[in-house]
């Protein structure tokens, strides 16, 4: 069930033009408050976009309940004294994490090279996402720690930025019209952007919310074909990640439409607000069940039968088929129940409410 809450971005051009350079601080425990981190900095190429997007998400958070911390050394008004990856306890005090194309230069995969986050902070920020931390990753997210296998699967299905094109106008298409972030969106998105190919499809992997329709404009080399996820989601070893592929241009961050599927998206990770199926993925739901067969002889027959209801079911949503797949989870949903996992029958659920809203 999606929770509404207030929107403040359609004044959003006028809020920026007009923004100070200081970060309001709210109190540790405000009610209904919380606080997010954005990561600009960079080690290698630099959008423009960075402050942009910065300031952009400052002032979603005046009018949406949220206060920013940044850490940009580029942007030493805003940013912090240093790193603020020190550990997981103290990365805790933020909802979410952003990462706001921190782009370093490690795509020539020379394990030498300096990265992003050094040892030190990557542990702290896989402590951090363990303990149900969020991770939101804008544009060229994937163009950084191309040396960490970990950040690869966190960002979704290993996928990673390869090359892009000129930018020009190309049909986003809604895939998932039921997720908080793409509930506001037209079923046919056109936008003028910078459109990634990555080197692989993470559709195996992820929940994707958005695909590009290569046929309205020209992918060029590394073109993905006729399947191109560029926004996705995922729930990851305890965390949530949601990752946007486009945002290139310094005009998206004053876009009413991107700005509040890019605030539901902040939301979504922090758990702010739920719904259309929670980026639950059938390998995510697969997993519990396998971890559950080792039981009784009763537990290892209803395990049995759920893990092919389940794969029977994916069949049938990757072919389109999506009223079977929902009749197919149902069954799996009642023997699911036996098992008295109530986590595996949560996530069933989450599987029917997603393929509900595939039901054209």
């Amino acid at each position: 069930m999606n929770r509404h809450i207030r929107r403040g971005v359609m004044g959003l051009a006028a809020t920026s033009l007009a923004l100070g350079v200081g970060i309001a601080v709210a109190p540790a425990h405000a009610e209904d408050e919380y606080k997010v981190l954005v990561v600009g900095q960079t080690l290698g190429f630099r959008h423009s976009h960075i402050d942009d997007t910065t300031n952009a998400i400052i002032a979603l958070g005046e009018d949406n309940g949220f206060t920013v911390d940044v850490w940009d050394s580029r942007q030493p008004e805003l940013t912090l004294p240093s790193t603020p990856f020190t550990s997981a306890e103290d990365l805790s005090q933020y909802a979410t994490v952003i990462f706001a194309s921190p782009v370093d230069a490690t795509n020539n995969l020379d394990p030498n090279r300096p990265r992003l986050l050094n040892d030190a902070e990557l542990s702290a920020f896989q402590g951090y996402i363990r303990s149900g931390g969020g991770y939101v990753g804008l544009h060229a997210a994937t163009d950084s720690m191309h040396t960490v296998p970990w950040y690869s699967e966190l960002t979704g299905g290993s996928a990673r930025f390869r090359n892009h094109p000129a930018q020009q106008t190309a049909t986003m298409r809604v895939e998932n019209p039921g997720h908080p972030s793409t509930a506001m969106l037209p079923t046919e998105w056109v936008r003028f952007d910078e459109w990634y190919n990555f080197t692989v499809n993470p559709r195996e992997d992820v929940h994707v919310l958005i695909t590009l329709d290569e046929s309205t404009y020209n992918p060029g080399f590394g073109a993905m074909g006729a399947d191109h996820p560029i926004a996705w989601c995922h729930n990851f070893e305890g965390g949530r990640s949601w990752y946007e592929g486009a945002g290139h241009t310094d005009a998206s961050w004053s876009d009413p439409l991107f700005l509040e599927h890019i605030l539901a998206g902040i939301e979504w990770t922090a758990g702010v607000v739920t719904g259309g199926g929670d980026c639950v993925t059938f390998p995510e739901v697969d997993g519990i069940v396998a971890g559950l067969a080792g039981g009784s002889n009763r537990a290892g027959k209803l395990s049995s039968d759920v893990a092919a209801y389940l794969e029977s079911a994916e069949a049938a949503a990757l072919a389109g088929d999506h009223v079977a797949a929902i009749e197919t989870l149902e069954r799996a949903y009642g023997k699911a129940h036996g098992l008295q996992n109530a986590t595996l029958v949560a996530k069933i659920a989450d599987l029917i409410e997603w393929q509900q809203a595939l039901v054209s």
